[in-house]
């Protein structure tokens, strides 16, 4: 998928909204969220639903958008009853405007961020708040640049290869107060955390993008070379670990839509 707006391919979740909301420290991410009885809230990649479920659950009138058709098609026999539908979050717009707007393990796929913010923007009303959570700056690095590496040593060229947006900090407040929003919260995690499939279960996932128009035999190579180089970076007592980075955001829209 190309253009990423599903969080059926969130970064090493695979599933996006179907892994546990908690975020990398333990503090849920819902909770910066704060859905309360009758608020009207988007939830941008909402995947199998699990997450958007737990929205309705706390009172809020709650409408969830995912770009892939089999995800929401998986999510409506789950969750029949709520409001989920097939939409590009680029382009998404609303005749009624929304009081918060929520995404949790998407937005790195998505390239075009200005589009996606602004289709946030005016999917808000004036005082309405934007909760995320996605991947941030030098998320997996490591891994990301061994993979690269190897491919430079091959004679493989790297661009094109990267299929997501990992903003620094800076970057994504920066675009947020561009589209008339206040950044309120702004964090950038970094952990090393656990990953029992290990990390040739990551390169094969991901090996459409990475390894794109190479062999499966030299593939196979490339991932033998790359998972014995990071070794000593990732794996502690005979557990693999991913080093993963996050960045939340809350931002309050200040004043009305930008076009």
């Amino acid at each position: 998928m190309n253009n990423g707006h599903s969080s059926h391919q969130a970064n090493e979740s695979w599933s996006g909204h179907s892994t546990p909301f908690t975020t990398l420290q333990g503090t849920p991410i819902l909770s910066l969220l704060q859905p309360s009885h009758g608020e009207r809230i988007l939830d941008v990649g909402c995947g199998n639903g699990d997450l958007t479920a737990e929205i309705v659950a706390a009172g809020a009138l709650t409408t969830g958008i995912d770009f892939s058709e089999e995800t929401i098609r998986q999510a409506k026999q789950k969750y029949p009853d709520m409001n989920i539908q097939v939409a590009n979050a680029c382009h998404y717009r609303t005749e009624e405007p929304f009081d918060a707007v929520f995404s949790h393990a998407v937005l790195h796929w998505i390239k075009d961020a200005p589009a996606v913010v602004q289709s946030i923007q005016l999917a808000l009303k004036t005082g309405g708040r934007f909760v995320a959570e996605f991947a941030a700056n030098g998320n997996t690095a490591i891994l990301i640049t061994e993979v690269r590496e190897e491919l430079d040593a091959r004679g493989y060229g790297w661009a094109g290869r990267n299929p997501w947006y990992h903003p620094t900090i800076g970057e994504y407040a920066n675009l947020l107060e561009q589209n008339s929003f206040r950044v309120s919260l702004a964090q950038h995690v970094d952990q090393l955390t656990p990953f029992k499939p290990g990390v040739r279960k990551w390169l094969n996932s991901f090996s459409e993008y990475l390894f794109s128009g190479i062999t499966p035999a030299e593939q196979e190579v490339i991932m033998d070379a790359v998972e014995k180089r990071v070794q000593p970076q990732l794996m502690r007592d005979g557990q693999w670990y991913l080093d993963r980075s996050r960045l939340r955001v809350v931002a309050i829209k200040e004043s009305g839509n930008t076009r």
